[in-house]
């Protein structure tokens, strides 16, 4: 785990976070998405949100994905204002790995094989947030749903965070709600083009933070800002 951060027994919700880095995302896109993720945890009310559960306490990973996926960020305890502070600032100074081509059924099954199993603590919940703007185009000996069914039969969550921007913005929603999210109450938060993946990420992690998010599949605009 991550130093800076007090010994918890038990968190509320264990997250990794799914960074697409393929070669449709650029230097631009790519700060847009890390300065997202780093803008929620620097949000009061997500932080307290963090904070407000029995256990007080979120551990969070970060990884990116293409076809080379990594563990960017490891586990790192989040139990209050000043450890979330402490986290965005990591996440902002990571820099870009990046890969060619999008293949989600690999880091599907990295997150399992290499990062939920080093979890230092145990959680109530366990989720996986995928974010990207395509399609799985690897030809993956293990088709996403099969990767995603793995997950899910451990007990993960998987939300997505699809970004409708580019040609297969009119697709990848429904892509992401048939093959991508699975598990206990899992549910999509679309950004409209890379832009609004601040919005998104914000109203994302409000929505599991809080237990808003529960019994839902596809989150409705308007329900945060």
């Amino acid at each position: 785990m991550a130093p800076g951060a007090r010994a918890a027994e038990m968190v509320d919700t264990a997250l990794v976070l799914a960074v697409d880095v393929s070669s449709s995302v650029d230097m631009g896109r790519y700060r847009l998405q890390m300065d997202g993720i780093a803008r929620a945890f620097e949000d009061r009310e997500v932080q307290q949100t963090i904070t407000g559960g029995p256990h007080g306490a979120l551990a969070v990973a970060l990884v990116e994905w293409s076809n080379k996926p990594q563990l960017a960020l490891r586990w790192t305890l989040i139990t209050d204002a000043a450890d979330a502070m402490a986290f965005a600032a990591r996440v902002r100074a990571l820099p870009r790995a990046g890969g060619q081509f999008t293949c989600l059924s690999q880091a599907l099954q990295f997150i399992e094989a290499k990062v939920l199993p080093f979890l230092p603590v145990p959680a109530v919940r366990t989720v996986v947030d995928v974010s990207g703007d395509g399609h799985d185009n690897c030809n993956p000996e293990v088709p996403v749903d099969a990767a995603r069914d793995m997950l899910v039969a451990g007990g993960v969550t998987i939300n997505g965070l699809p970004i409708l921007e580019g040609d297969e913005a009119e697709t990848l929603a429904p892509w992401y709600r048939d093959h991508v999210i699975g598990g206990a109450f899992p549910f999509l938060v679309p950004a409209y083009g890379f832009d609004d993946f601040r919005r998104a990420m914000r109203r994302k992690f409000l929505l599991e933070t809080s237990g808003v998010g529960t019994g839902a599949r596809t989150a409705q605009a308007g329900a945060f800002p």
